[in-house]
């Protein structure tokens, strides 16, 4: 044990982040050095509950009181002491959706998340109001389209947030949000580093007809950057967040982020021609841009890094969750033949295969979309696999075209990016349990980038991780310093990374597979419709 750290974590020289993301709550609480010494997680799924993709309140709280209790544990188990105080806190969460409050600050509907493809025709009238990409996933799209839908507690918002402002607020009582979260409710103006005023006032002057008795500047959270001080853990938040009562007020929070930030901060990517792709239920490649596109793309995000500079996003709403299924059923069928192995070990074999298979994955195809999926512009989505009488069916060719798939919808976008905008690329650094097996997921993203792909020895911290970072920024950066510098020069500056560089014939044949993926695209439709 060290003494250098059992001091450091009774004396408050520690910065604990916590997540929520989409399957996991993780709480990391990293030292002086920046490193983790001590996790804790819990599991959770969304809830498809009267045709809304949700979480409840009660499961909020009690899957962030447990994620932190596992840590407090792994405090006490590691170093003998019980937790206290920490330096700084911060929390994230998936990004987007909606949480709308009345003055009485009880929630008026149940948390829409950013999985919901609900609001097309919100987002297509403010995209053309503003001429600006106004995503399905963001708080104002779900507002806007609430007011369109006539429902009745529009007129009773008060106050509306994100997940990660909504945690926030209730252990600090700040409304609040750093600039990065904020980006996914309402367009920033970069100059200001806050909700662009002029489309504040173009969207009050839209819904007059409406007789709507708010005002957009009234009812959104205050914006900070990155820094910043947010506030102090309140005496009631102490007690929200650890149950046990030994927790203290009066601890230092940083501004609320989401996990597009803290997946920059946590692979060094919030410089300019840095870019980043977060694997997991969604994917989203993530790049900070020299200079604005050309022209308003529905399939590119615009939001910003956790300093405010502009940031070109390609999201897709499905990922490694129908991989995982099918993983599982591999699992299943050893399980049925006697075989008892790991589940990692599982995982890693079939990754390994995808390796083995045909450049273009042997003519199969699959869709993994257990949601609806934007990019592709499917409100519901089917999961398919799908092949022809000359295909190539082997083990190796449906793992490979499993991976393929999980990045087919974010390559779309990305594709915009690199061959219409000429953007440039410096590297991409991957993060996410798709990237676990080493050497496979950073493979094919490769070459579906057509990109070098670099994994540091951190990416599987996580979020969690970027945003213990971001407290350590506020509480230890030396005047002017930036985040850029804290991170290159205190974080990252014996990082181990390791980077490939994709082969020419795997590019080839990820583009073959990309122009199978474009043409199925019918049959992902047909299945859509026709099936109930």
């Amino acid at each position: 044990m060290s003494i250098d750290v059992k001091n450091a974590i009774q004396n408050g020289k520690t910065s604990l982040g916590i997540e929520l993301g989409s399957t996991r709550i993780k709480a990391v609480l990293i030292g002086e050095d920046h490193t983790t010494i001590a996790t804790g997680s819990h599991d959770w799924e969304n809830r498809y509950v009267d045709q809304i993709w949700t979480y409840s309140i009660e499961e909020i709280w009690k899957g962030i009181q447990d994620s932190y209790q596992k840590m407090a544990h792994d405090v006490k188990q590691q170093y003998g002491v019980t937790l206290q105080t920490v330096g700084a806190i911060g929390f994230s969460a998936m990004m987007h959706g909606y949480m709308a409050f009345d003055q009485q600050d009880q929630l008026l509907v149940p948390f829409r998340t950013w999985r919901n493809n609900i609001t097309e025709q919100a987002s297509k009238q403010l995209t053309e109001l503003f001429n600006y990409p106004i995503p399905q996933r963001w708080s104002i799209a779900h507002l806007y389209q609430a007011i369109l839908n006539g429902e009745e507690h529009v007129n009773d918002v008060a106050f509306l947030t994100t997940l990660a402002g909504y945690v926030h607020w209730k252990l600090t009582g700040e409304k609040v949000l750093g600039v990065g979260e904020a980006s996914g409710i309402f367009p920033i103006d970069l100059s200001k580093k806050d909700f662009n005023q002029t489309m504040i006032a173009q969207f009050n002057e839209k819904v007059t007809a409406k007789q709507i008795n708010w005002k957009l500047e009234d009812i959104v959270p205050s914006v900070l950057v990155a820094g910043e001080s947010a506030g102090l853990l309140s005496a009631e938040g102490a007690k929200l967040l650890d149950v046990t009562g030994e927790l203290q007020p009066g601890i230092p929070l940083c501004p609320p982020e989401g996990d597009a930030g803290t997946g920059m901060v946590a692979t060094n990517s919030v410089a300019k021609r840095t870019g980043n792709v977060s694997a997991g239920t969604s994917a989203f490649a993530m790049v900070v841009l020299e200079k604005d596109l050309s022209r308003v793309y529905p399939e590119i995000d615009l939001v910003t890094t956790p300093t405010g500079n502009l940031v070109a996003m390609a999201h897709s709403n499905n990922c490694s969750s129908d991989l995982n299924s099918w993983v599982g059923l591999f699992e299943e069928f050893l399980g049925a033949m006697g075989v008892q192995t790991d589940t990692n070990r599982i995982f890693e074999t079939l990754f390994k295969q995808a390796l083995q298979g045909d450049p273009d994955g042997g003519g199969l195809l699959s869709y993994g979309y257990l949601s609806g999926e934007h990019m592709t512009h499917f409100e519901e989505g089917r999961p398919l696999f799908v092949r022809s009488s000359e295909s190539n069916f082997n083990l190796a060719n449906f793992m490979r075209v499993q991976l393929f798939t999980a990045f087919g919808a974010m390559k779309i976008g990305m594709d915009i990016l690199t061959k219409e905008e000429n953007v440039k690329l410096d590297e991409l650094l991957g993060h996410g349990g798709i990237f676990k097996t080493e050497g496979v997921g950073q493979s094919i993203l490769a070459a579906a980038m057509n990109a070098p792909v670099s994994i540091m020895k951190t990416a599987s911290e996580g979020g969690a991780w970027g945003m213990a970072l971001l407290g350590a920024y506020m509480i230890n950066k030396k005047n002017d310093e930036t985040l850029e510098d804290y991170l290159n020069e205190r974080v990252f500056v014996d990082q181990e990374v390791k980077t490939i560089v994709p082969d020419p014939a795997d590019v080839a044949g990820y583009e073959q597979f990309m122009e199978r993926y474009k043409r199925g695209l019918a049959i992902e439709r047909a299945a859509v419709e026709n099936h109930q």
